[in-house]
């Protein structure tokens, strides 16, 4: 007897990338408009994941071309654009040839699939840190300076010290290590696009926090970024104490 075709719906969204192609050979012969529909389904699936193992080949180029390295390391950056809240700096040193499959820049990213990918990453890095400089800093130095001074704590906090580094388009000052700045690396390289997920993931849980010392601000939703409805509440309720006093000029 012929399995339901309500059973065979569930075996197929209880399938992981791997096993779609079972599934297909395991229902070929069934003519059921709907099981046909579902193998329809899992070929488009098959056809995504072989898609993604590409890209995945793509984005370890720059891994493979520095492979005489032992130690490579990613480096990149959450938040040298906001109103309000710190820079933070992510460096992951991954294994070699560990395929991590959908790592991209974090921006391209849903907040679900960015804080799947932190659990991933920090399961798998051989090392992975941040640095985080606040607000008061960048006032002080520019976010350039604090953005490098980030950069630079992520790397000291790291288990493991790197012997390259993969930076996302910058060379940071004061580094006595290999460094390969990539313009928009963190869409390139697996290792920038694991650091900028650990940065932005470790980032928006702090302006999450936030929001509930400043809830006017809607920092939870906005992460201290330029929206409308964060310039109006900064022009109604005046600069918070987390507010980057050389971003907020023009709005107070």
């Amino acid at each position: 007897m012929s399995e339901s075709i309500s059973k065979i719906k569930s075996e197929f969204n209880n399938l992981q990338n791997g096993e779609y192609e079972a599934f297909i050979e395991k229902h070929s012969n069934d003519e059921r408009s709907g099981v046909i529909q579902l193998i329809n389904r899992a070929r488009k699936c098959v056809d995504k994941y072989e898609e993604e193992l590409k890209r995945t080949e793509q984005m370890l180029s720059f891994e493979r071309q520095y492979s005489c390295y032992s130690m490579i390391c990613g480096i990149d950056e959450a938040g040298r654009g906001p109103l309000a809240g710190p820079v933070v700096a992510g460096a992951v040193i991954l294994p070699k040839d560990d395929k991590i499959l959908y790592l991209n820049d974090s921006k391209q990213l849903s907040a679900s699939k960015r804080e799947e990918l932190y659990d991933v990453i920090k399961s798998r890095a051989i090392a992975s840190a941040t640095g985080i400089v606040g607000h008061e800093r960048i006032d002080e130095i520019n976010i350039l300076n604090a953005t490098y001074e980030a950069m630079r704590q992520a790397i000291m906090n790291l288990k493991v010290l790197p012997d390259i580094l993969l930076n996302d388009a910058v060379v940071i000052p004061d580094i006595d290590i290999k460094q390969v700045p990539i313009v928009k690396g963190d869409a390139k390289s697996c290792s920038i696009a694991a650091a900028s997920i650990i940065a932005k993931v470790e980032r928006d849980r702090i302006m999450e926090e936030m929001d509930k010392l400043y809830p006017m601000y809607g920092f939870s939703a906005n992460k201290g970024y330029g929206s409308a409805a964060h310039i109006e509440a900064i022009k109604e309720f005046g600069p918070c104490p987390i507010h980057r006093r050389t971003f907020i000029g023009n709005f107070i």
